[in-house]
């Protein structure tokens, strides 16, 4: 098996969601991209994709199989935005096709992880705004769970690091996927 990479994040204290309340985030070791096809040992074709269309259970699964676990939704805003609440993982700049595979880029799907390193955060963490959506361990009310970051189906406005979505525990789609961390 080809694992994924990993990127130290070092903690803080989180300004979270619009309210920039304080949340306190401990390091933690980072899947430097979404969990690809070849990191759960598939090989091609598709083994550069992001693993998506897979329930909230099964990208459990997967982060526990690579040792890890799902992120928080404020860890993961953490990771995203930085202490110093960056409007996007990139920076303040505006989006351009080479940060992201979001909807104004006109892809029908998801793109091999790595593709945008432009878009990478200060720390090299890649692909955390498009391409498709990370599960998050953060409940909803219902049966539901955050994801972060948006896909290559999303408008620009989804991309940005405070945006948070939601969507049922067992849905199925093409755009959402996995990231995982580890205590560092």
């Amino acid at each position: 098996m080809n694992g994924p990479g990993w990127t130290l994040i070092g903690g803080g204290i989180c300004l979270f969601g619009d309210d920039a309340r304080p949340v306190k985030i401990r390091p933690l070791w980072w899947t430097t991209t979404p969990v690809a096809g070849r990191h759960l040992g598939r090989r091609e074709p598709g083994g550069s994709l992001p693993v998506s269309g897979i329930t909230h259970d099964e990208a459990s699964a997967i982060a526990a199989r690579l040792d890890g676990r799902l992120p928080r939704s404020a860890e993961w805003e953490w990771m995203a935005a930085g202490s110093g609440r960056r409007r996007f993982p990139w920076g303040d700049t505006g989006w351009r096709p080479s940060c992201a595979a979001l909807l104004p880029s006109g892809h029908d799907n998801a793109v091999p992880v790595g593709t945008h390193p432009q878009g990478a955060t200060p720390d090299g963490v890649l692909d955390v705004a498009g391409n498709v959506w990370e599960w998050t361990a953060s409940p909803v009310m219902g049966t539901g769970f955050v994801v972060r970051g948006g896909s290559y189906a999303s408008p620009l406005l989804y991309a940005q690091t405070t945006f948070l979505n939601a969507a049922p525990a067992e849905l199925r789609s093409a755009g959402i996927g996995v990231r995982v961390v580890r205590d560092a």
